[in-house]
């Protein structure tokens, strides 16, 4: 195999979660923060996501509070707990081939981890995966700071080229800039040009599918 070991997202990267979770929340949520202030369509809740990122947008160019921010997350938490998002068609399967040929699957994510590993029992998916960094308001330990994967690859005394991270915005190719493994676009969950063209530019595959998913991993 070319990669001992993924370190994969998770919103819509594998699990189809933002247009019927996380972004309903966020209209909850700026229903009862923000009740004069329209909220963003969904495209540009992906841009935003995108860059800055959602901690930088909600307490930058939405002044939220440290209260403000804690009232966030507990909405965001009522969201997510009641709603279990599908992981998208064929991915598990192509996971759970690469696991029995001796891959490792690991997470970093901006999901917490607990909701992480509900969605992989859910779904049945066995073992999957072993390590999972999820949501940490320390942002030295989350994307896009490089600290999860040094720890992984630390873990599994693992050299950067021998990991590869697949994720489907911008924090994630920081994050691969800054430990030096190789990053995969998934361009399978939006198709929004300025993303796309990003991530085609910026990292090292853009998978248009699934399916290509499956041909750079395991062919």
């Amino acid at each position: 195999m070319k990669f001992k070991c993924l370190i994969l997202d998770h919103d819509d990267t594998s699990v189809q979660s933002t247009p019927h979770i996380h972004y309903p929340a966020h209209i909850e949520v700026m229903r009862q923060l923000r009740p004069g202030h329209p909220p963003v369509s969904l495209d540009q809740w992906f841009l935003k996501n995108f860059s800055p990122g959602i901690m930088e947008y909600m307490t930058g160019e939405l002044g939220f509070s440290k209260e403000e921010v804690a009232e966030e997350y507990r909405i965001w938490r009522e969201f997510t707990s009641s709603h279990i998002p599908p992981f998208f068609p064929g991915y598990l399967e192509i996971l759970k081939e690469y696991k029995e040929k001796g891959g490792i699957i690991t997470v970093v994510s901006h999901s917490d981890e607990d909701l992480i590993r509900r969605d992989y029992h859910h779904a049945e998916a066995g073992e999957l995966p072993e390590l999972v960094f999820g949501w940490d308001f320390d942002a030295e330990k989350r994307k896009p700071n490089p600290w999860p994967v040094l720890e992984i690859l630390k873990h599994y005394n693992l050299k950067p080229e021998e990991a590869l991270i697949l994720d489907d915005l911008k924090p994630a190719v920081e994050m691969s800039r800054r430990s030096s493994v190789p990053i995969a676009a998934a361009g399978w969950g939006h198709s929004i040009p300025e993303i796309r063209n990003y991530m085609q530019k910026h990292c090292r595959y853009y998978l248009e599918s699934v399916e290509d998913f499956r041909t750079l991993l395991l062919s």
